[in-house]
Parts: structure tokens; C-alpha cells; sequence
């Protein structure tokens, strides 16, 4: 394939200075398939996972089930799209193949909506790093983190000061690796943490099962009392931010040793995502029920009763929370990578800056530090990446591309199946979005 001169691939490569741009062709020293599996795998599996349940809790267990189903087979169908355009073009970026299908107005759109969503992801982990180390109100009702448990309540383990130091000493060094590849690790600690958690969490309410302590779980929607239907569109954001990873495609495809086992890798990693979600969002919502919250590690915090009950509560939020640190340098990587390129287009590569890289990446540490203490929820965060970037990122710009088909390589069913993903997420979002302001004034009045 025709290689970019230098200016070009700058131009074109908003999302992966640092690695091979194009990535078409084999290389003897690259990245595995299980490194792109444990990656992928850390791209959805973040914060999402934490607010399954409380969707569940809206949708009912067999809906909840058949649409993560549906958005995991939409996931994969639109990640196709991305890899044929890529195999196909000259670009071996998100960015890239965009602005060969709608030029560099159709790039820089792709480029916000890869900075706002991922800001707002990284948000969001620090959002939820913060209830289980420092707690959270609802209503009322007071959850006590884990320092404030250990330590009671000091200024010394407040949200600001406890979210501080984790960005400082744990989320910074991992932010200034500058290769995707070198996180693969950090990436594998995180997914075997996540599934510790999955499993915890099902054998207690396995154990709460046996002993009759369960609660009670509706399989339909509940119209009769609390939802009416226009309320079940607004839990869709939060599945499709779930499975939201297409702007980590092409860094983690770039750095494979045969980019072509991208597809197989992609393929892995949403059966484990969607076994996992299965798992968390039965078991959570059988352990919690309707009093389950939009971050479920929060209702960890009730009292068990026993010492060891307490402990494996405290097992469980932390796992969590150091997995949602280990999972932020993956989601920082793209969103560095698209700042750069917006503010600065005409520079060498990131990787090639020492002061601009460590500046952008300190200055993203700074950004989402102040605002997930600035507005600590996470629900409304999800609902709104989730039924407007992420749903460009996910199923809009994929399936517009194959729509305009500038290399000639799509079929008649091709294109059905694009304009039907659009509608679709268009309608979806519109929705969601519509029934989320109506609520909110409601409440208001």
C-alpha cells in the first residue's frame, strides 16, 4: 500500500502519533492478540459495568439482557466497517478515514467527539474512584467510603484530597507511558480485577439467594408503578457507553504484529464484555434490588453484619476502584492524542515532544480532576456522552462512511444495514434525550 509522506500522516493521524500509521502490513516485534484482547477488553469494561445494574432495573431482566445482546452485535457490525474502510484507505486512523469520506470538516467533528467523550469517561472514573474512597449522598441517605469507615471523617480523606492523590501518585505515572502497548499489563491486572469483582459479587448474592436474603427482581418493566416507556430509551445511553471503544481501534490495531487478527481480537472481546455484563447486572440487581444505585459500588458500604462480610465489601470496592485506575491511562491515550492534533496540527508527533506531551498530558489530569469534583454524578455523565458522542463515535460515523463509500467496496445489504444503524441511533439518542430534559423539569416544578 501507498505510504504517507510525513505531513500527511501528521494531518491524518490524530488518534496514534506514536505507533506505525498505517498498520496494514505485518511486523515481526508487535503487540499479540491476547494484548489486544486484554486493551479492547479495558476500553469497555470501565465504569459502564458500575451503572448495568441500575439499567436493569428500568428495563427488567429479559429486555436488559436482549439489548446488551443488540448493542454488542451493533458494536461489532460497525467496528467491521471502520476495519474495511481502514484495510481499504490510506489512513490508519479514526480521524483519518473520516476525512477521506467527508474531508477535514468530517475529521475534526470525529476529533471533538473523541475529547468530549473520553473527558467525560475519564470523569466519570474519577467520579467513582472518589464514592468508594470518600463516599456519596443520595437523597438523604449517606454512603460512607472506605476512608471515612477506616479513619472516620478527616480533611485529609475528603473527595478532593483522597481523587489529589490518586491522580498524582498512581493515574500521572501510568498517563506518561507513550505507548498503548506498554499498558498491556496494566490493562491484564485490570480485566482480572473486574472479573474478580464480577465474581464476588455473584457468589454473595449467590450465598444471599440461599439464605433467602434476596431481593425481589421483575423480568418486564414495572409500567404500572415506576417507569412508562419513554423512560427505557434512557437507559440505552448507558449500554452504548458500555461498549463504547471504536476510537481505541485503530492505536491498538496499529501496534499488532498482523493487524488483520484486529477482527478475531474485537470478536474475544465482546463476548467477554457481554458474559461480564450478564453476570453483574443478574447477580448485582438479585443482591440489591430496586434500592441498587447508579454506581453500584456504593451499596457496598451497608453493614454485613460480621467481619468478614465487611471485608469482602471492602474487597470488592477497592478491586474496583484500582481497576478503574488502571483502565484511565488506556482512555487518556486517544484523548491526548486528539487534543494535540486539534490544537496543534502542525507539530512533529506528540511522542517526539517531551514538554508538549508531559504539558497535555498534565493539563487532561488537571481538566478532569476539577471536574469530576466540580459535578460528582455519574448517571447524568453516561446518559449524556452515551446518547451523543458516543453514539456518533460507536454507530453514526461508521455507518455514514459505509454509506458514502468513497472506495467503492459497498454491497446494496451494506448500505441498508448502515442507513438502519443511523435511524436507529438517531432516533435512540433523540428519544433519550428528549425524556431526560422532561424529567428534569418535572422534578424541578
Amino acid at each position: 500500500m501507498e505510504k504517507l509522506n510525513r505531513n500527511d500522516a501528521e494531518m491524518l493521524a490524530p488518534l496514534l502519533h506514536e505507533s506505525k500509521l498505517l498498520g496494514n502490513e505485518p511486523t515481526k516485534d508487535g503487540a499479540s492478540i491476547s494484548s489486544a484482547v486484554f486493551n479492547i477488553s479495558t476500553s469497555m469494561i470501565g465504569a459502564g459495568i458500575m451503572s448495568i445494574p441500575a439499567t436493569i432495573k428500568v428495563l427488567g431482566i429479559i429486555p436488559g439482557f436482549i439489548i446488551i445482546l443488540m448493542v454488542a452485535s451493533l458494536t461489532d457490525v460497525t467496528v467491521e466497517f471502520l476495519l474495511r474502510y481502514t484495510q481499504s484507505g490510506k489512513s490508519g486512523t479514526y480521524a483519518g478515514i473520516v476525512a477521506e469520506s467527508f474531508g477535514p470538516l468530517g475529521s475534526t467533528m470525529v476529533q471533538v467527539c473523541v475529547i468530549v467523550t473520553n473527558l467525560g469517561v475519564l470523569m466519570i472514573f474519577l467520579i467513582i474512584i472518589g464514592d468508594v474512597l470518600c463516599g456519596n449522598q443520595s437523597g438523604e441517605t449517606m454512603h460512607l467510603g472506605i476512608l471515612q469507615e477506616w479513619f472516620g471523617i478527616h480533611w485529609w480523606n475528603s473527595r478532593a484530597s483522597a481523587i489529589l492523590c490518586i491522580v498524582l501518585f498512581v493515574l500521572l505515572p501510568l498517563a506518561l507511558l507513550r505507548r498503548v502497548d506498554s499498558l498491556r499489563y496494566s490493562s491484564a491486572i485490570s480485566i482480572l480485577l473486574a472479573v474478580i469483582f464480577v465474581v464476588i459479587s455473584s457468589v454473595m448474592a449467590i450465598y444471599a439467594l440461599l439464605k433467602g436474603k434476596t431481593q425481589k427482581m421483575r423480568l418486564l418493566p414495572d409500567f404500572a408503578n415506576q417507569v412508562n416507556v419513554f423512560d427505557l430509551f434512557t437507559t440505552i445511553p448507558i449500554l452504548v457507553a458500555g461498549f463504547g471503544f471504536q476510537v481505541n481501534v485503530h492505536p491498538i490495531r496499529a501496534e499488532l504484529g498482523k493487524p488483520s487478527d484486529m477482527s478475531t481480537a474485537v470478536k474475544i472481546s465482546l463476548i467477554i464484555c457481554v458474559a461480564i455484563y450478564f453476570a453483574i447486572a443478574f447477580f448485582g440487581y438479585l443482591l440489591f434490588g430496586d434500592s441498587i444505585m447508579a454506581d453500584m459500588l456504593v451499596n457496598f458500604d451497608q453493614n454485613s453484619g460480621s467481619t468478614i462480610g465487611q471485608l469482602i465489601n471492602e474487597t470488592i470496592r477497592l478491586s474496583y476502584a484500582i481497576h478503574l485506575a488502571l483502565v484511565f491511562p488506556v482512555i487518556n491515550f486517544s484523548l491526548r492524542a486528539n487534543i494535540d492534533e486539534l490544537l496543534f496540527p502542525k507539530k512533529p508527533a506528540l511522542v517526539m515532544d517531551t514538554l508538549r506531551f508531559v504539558s497535555l498530558t498534565c493539563g487532561v489530569l488537571a481538566l478532569t480532576y476539577v471536574m469530576a469534583i466540580a459535578f460528582p454524578n455519574v448517571w447524568y455523565f453516561f446518559q449524556f456522552i452515551g446518547s451523543t458522542t458516543v453514539v456518533c463515535l460507536s454507530f453514526i460515523f461508521p455507518a455514514a462512511i459505509l454509506l458514502r463509500d468513497v472506495h467503492g467496496i459497498s454491497t446494496t445489504k451494506d448500505k441498508i444495514m448502515s442507513l438502519s444503524v443511523i435511524i436507529l441511533a438517531v432516533a435512540t439518542s433523540a428519544i433519550s434525550i428528549t425524556t431526560n430534559l422532561y424529567n428534569t423539569v418535572q422534578n424541578k416544578s
